[in-house]
């Protein structure tokens, strides 16, 4: 049952909303960074993914998606937002939507993807994580680009990378 549009809850409610949005940006920063660890940090072991050319178990899927993006685009930026959430007890329901940039290897053209997952989710002691993802596809289209990473403006820039090339890694090592 939907719960009352604008209702302010309890602060366990809070808690479990903010830790079901930290599972759904945590497998993001896995697939984007290509690393299947965190990706699989996000699924119960049993749990079970529909992407489309892949349904199966989650951690599989953990493990294909790396090399499978590893070797189509050089960076992927997957961006979730208008996150909704139903909670009834330990058992929840999130639909979110999803724009992912995929940008080829040499640079020359990028996929966008623009979709929405629907997420089942358990909460097991006082960890949530997903028991099953589906993926929706509302459009897609593949664009020539423009590289302009290294121009003058953004030269000084620190670049997005995968795994520990990333400047995200060093960051969090510094704590």
């Amino acid at each position: 049952m939907q719960r009352e549009i604008g209702r302010t809850g309890d602060l366990e409610e809070l808690a479990d909303r903010l830790a079901i949005e930290e599972v759904l940006f945590t497998h993001s920063r896995g697939i984007d960074r290509l690393d299947q660890a965190c990706i699989e940090a996000a699924y119960w072991p049993e749990a079970e993914v529909a992407y489309g050319t892949f349904n199966g178990r989650a951690h599989d899927f953990a493990a294909m998606v790396v090399g499978a993006l590893r070797g189509a685009y050089a960076l992927t930026q997957h961006s979730v937002s208008n996150t909704l959430v139903e909670i009834t007890g330990s058992d929840a329901r999130s639909e979110s939507y999803v724009a992912a940039y995929h940008l080829f290897h040499g640079a020359e053209k990028e996929m966008f993807f623009s979709g929405r997952y629907l997420d089942a989710l358990e909460k097991r002691g006082d960890r949530w994580k997903m028991i099953h993802r589906c993926v929706v596809m509302d459009w897609s289209r593949t664009l020539p680009v423009v590289d302009e990473r290294e121009s003058p403006a953004f030269a000084g820039l620190a670049k997005g990378a995968r795994r520990e090339n990333d400047p995200l890694y060093e960051f969090l090592k510094r704590g």
